[in-house]
């Protein structure tokens, strides 16, 4: 634009110049004038480019310094933009751990759940059936009496009566308790204890005498009385033994064991 117009003006100083050296050949000026006004047009004609030139230069400055400033916002915006997608990055990386984080804590709450659960149901009342009755039992009281009657079946008599006389003080109310007796009586018997075997099996025959076992109790009190030499009460206990439980194989037993008590 600025150098259309100073060719422009360039062109009209031309013809000025043209027409000012038609009139000085036609004489209308005389020749110090002419020169005159052809330096002071040519002086013109040079400050116009001159001034072409700057404005030109002045707006190729300001065009390089808009595009310098352009290109340093599109950098600036490249390494914001970089920066953000290695926020991204770091979010989704911190986003996918706590994923298997929360993952990992769910898969131990539930093994910690089911872990609780199964102790619970250790601990909660199981129904058991002994010697043809069924009763409710905590875990510590099953075990307890378990472990007891293993060490009698084990051969540890005097470990055995311990324990089934422990269990017996611990737990006198126990759907056990009767069959604790039982076996507490068969305990003294084989550390040849006869007293505390009668004792056990008196008291066992007395508290249930419909306890599947107690025609085996009074077999077993016979024994133990004929092992104190005291034949009459071992024949009366056998008597009482078939007369109470004619049916019961430990009353057929008796009778052969009276052929032998005199």
């Amino acid at each position: 634009m600025h150098a259309a117009r100073i060719r422009l003006s360039a062109a009209a100083l031309a013809a000025c110049l043209v027409s000012f050296g038609g009139a000085a050949r036609a004489g209308v000026f005389d020749d110090d004038e002419a020169r005159k006004a052809i330096v002071d047009l040519r002086q013109r004609l040079a400050q116009m480019e001159e001034q072409g030139r700057a404005r030109e230069a002045a707006s190729t400055a300001q065009l390089v310094e808009q595009i310098g400033a352009l290109r340093r916002s599109v950098l600036e915006l490249n390494n914001q933009l970089e920066s953000m997608r290695g926020e991204f990055a770091k979010l989704r990386g911190s986003d996918e751990q706590l994923t298997r984080d929360v993952a990992e804590l769910q898969r131990r709450q539930k093994d910690v759940g089911q872990s609780i659960d199964d102790r619970l149901r250790k601990l909660e009342p199981t129904k058991v059936s002994l010697d043809g009755r069924e009763f409710m039992v905590e875990a510590d009281e099953r075990k307890a009496y378990d472990d007891a009657v293993a060490t009698l079946r084990g051969g540890d008599f005097d470990k055995s009566v311990t324990a089934l006389a422990g269990f017996l003080k611990r737990y006198p109310a126990s759907g056990y308790a009767d069959s604790a007796r039982f076996w507490l009586g068969n305990a003294y018997y084989g550390k040849r204890d006869y007293k505390d075997a009668i004792a056990a099996f008196r008291a066992f025959v007395g508290a249930s005498p419909e306890h599947p076992r107690a025609p085996e109790a009074l077999l077993a009190l016979a024994n133990s009385q004929a092992e104190m030499k005291d034949a009459r009460s071992a024949r009366r206990t056998i008597e009482d033994l078939v007369k109470t439980y004619p049916q019961s194989e430990a009353a057929q037993a008796g009778k052969e064991r009276l052929a032998s008590l005199k």
